[in-house]
């Protein structure tokens, strides 16, 4: 894929085309790294790339089922534990179930007929408003992009710090770019 979105020709095309850019930048950033290294907290915040993924399909995965009306109350235990790799995770299990979660995102968005549809607000949980009852499917889907690529941000400063690799030259590693002087993929640190 590459480093930008292709031409769009219609709204819900982009929102859906914007939203698969941020997962796939948001999967790079784990491109390379050892279990350790997903697992590593480099900042002075707990988070990590393995479970900034881990935390991203989970809230995904959850918007779409509000929006299918089959979510679950909030448990907040659940909740913070999507923010790590659970002990004998893998990342591979990490990026299939992100990929099952977005084919069914595609899947729901193709069959609502209208994204000004009705999205219930979820009270329980303190970040959203109490004066607002209902979403749009629209919002929805600005929010997953908002909120994949505030962490993919995130990912790639935990990234940087962890080897030093940075979003572009990840990218051409993992697309097998030809070097240039634009560009020089992202090798492991020889050790």
């Amino acid at each position: 894929m590459p480093g930008q979105v292709g031409a769009i020709s219609n709204e819900r095309e982009g929102l859906l085309a914007y939203l698969a850019q941020m997962r796939y930048v948001l999967r790079l950033t784990a491109y390379g790294l050892t279990p350790d290294q997903l697992r590593a907290a480099s900042t002075a915040s707990p988070l990590t790339v393995g479970g900034l993924i881990k935390h991203c399909a989970s809230t995904e995965e959850s918007w779409i089922d509000t929006i299918r009306r089959e979510s679950r109350p909030v448990d907040y235990q659940a909740y913070a534990d999507n923010f790590r790799l659970a002990d004998g995770e893998s990342i591979e299990d990490v990026l299939a179930h992100y990929e099952r979660v977005a084919e069914r995102t595609e899947k729901t968005i193709a069959e609502i007929a209208d994204l000004n549809q009705d999205v219930p607000v979820d009270h329980s949980v303190p970040w959203n408003p109490k004066d607002i009852d209902n979403w749009s499917v629209r919002w929805v889907l600005l929010h997953l992009i908002q909120e994949t690529a505030r962490h993919t941000g995130h990912a790639d400063i935990i990234r940087e710090a962890v080897d030093g690799g940075t979003a572009y030259p990840i990218m051409a590693a993992a697309e097998d770019w030809p070097d240039s002087p634009w560009m020089q993929k992202w090798q492991p640190a020889a050790g």
